[in-house]
């Protein structure tokens, strides 16, 4: 053999190597804007500063308030906890990268974070969903709410919440970090596990199948209780007394307004993961991504603390009710 020919077999298994065996990504979404970059770090580091006080403060306010130890405000503490865990998996990341020249990430925290800001999501999905419920038992079965929500129950019903997402979402990742990658370039500013697994130049149909089981399982599955419970409220609201109406109203305003913003940014990440957005203009398609993982932990504070705060301060004026 000649050198010629073993220098270009040797070329071609470190070609190869690098292109298969990648062990780091590059995000394709971040471009050069100068010293501007500046202002949007302190703009975004505050944005996270005021969502994690926010939101401890909520988190504060429920567990110090023994008047506030109900099942609707227990559900609410979950939200909260689970907005400060989706916003760290997130906001930390996108500070070091605005500030970086070199816009990379080593696999396994791509992977890390594709499963944080994934849990996220998905632990959403079902406290938004368990909430629902909640609403439903306290609007449609008021006399026997308490007997059927009880503090077993409710633990029960947050411990789900928190625990089938973390190993729904497990699978998935597993099955994207043993693909076969052709690329390492990602188009967004974060780590996206269908962006990921676009990449691969091995058979994906095993994660494909997989995807959808999963998409039923942690989107359709709430998303029918959420469906079928505010049914049921609608139906008591319509045939019920103007104060049925008014309970109806006061306690689930919030929670629809939470989950109309959520599914409002799912929308829109679900449908520029999937479809070709090249036409979409760059700074559109970020925000849009951004909005998803953004929207509720700013959100959420700012829809439930004046409730919270109210009902605090009339328990404080009536120790006895």
């Amino acid at each position: 053999m000649s050198f010629k020919t073993r220098m270009l077999n040797s070329s071609f298994s470190t070609l190869s190597y690098l292109i298969l065996g990648v062990s780091y990504f590059t995000f394709g979404a971040y471009f050069n804007i100068g010293l501007f970059k500046y202002l949007i770090f302190l703009f975004i580091m505050c944005f996270y500063a005021l969502i994690v006080c926010t939101n401890l403060l909520l988190i504060v306010v429920i567990c110090k308030n023994r008047s506030l130890h109900e099942p609707m405000y227990l559900f609410l503490c979950s939200l909260f906890v689970n907005e400060l865990y989706g916003s760290t998996g997130l906001f930390p990341f996108l500070l070091v990268q605005i500030l970086s020249d070199i816009h990379t990430i080593y696999a396994p925290f791509c992977f890390l974070q594709i499963f944080c800001l994934y849990t996220y999501g998905s632990v959403e999905f079902y406290n938004l969903a368990v909430m629902s419920y909640d609403r439903y038992l306290a609007i449609c079965y008021p006399l026997q709410y308490h007997t059927h929500m009880t503090s077993n129950k409710v633990a029960m019903l947050i411990a789900l919440t928190w625990l089938f997402p973390f190993f729904a979402i497990a699978v998935p990742i597993f099955l994207s970090s043993s693909l076969q990658l052709c690329g390492n370039i990602i188009n967004t500013v974060y780590c996206n596990n269908y962006c990921v697994v676009k990449l691969a130049c091995s058979d994906t149909r095993m994660h494909n199948i997989y995807g959808l089981i999963n998409l039923c399982l942690v989107v359709c599955g709430p998303l029918s209780v959420i469906l079928y419970t505010y049914t049921k409220i609608l139906k008591v609201c319509f045939s019920g007394s103007k104060q049925t109406r008014q309970k109806a109203v006061s306690t689930c305003t919030p929670h629809l307004a939470s989950l109309i913003n959520f599914f409002f940014g799912s929308f829109f990440e679900i449908v520029q993961s999937r479809f070709d957005m090249s036409s979409v203009p760059m700074m559109l398609r970020i925000s849009l991504s951004l909005y998803f993982l953004t929207c509720q932990p700013i959100f959420n504070p700012l829809m439930y603390g004046l409730q919270i705060k109210n009902n605090a301060v009339s328990s404080t004026r009536n120790p006895l009710t």
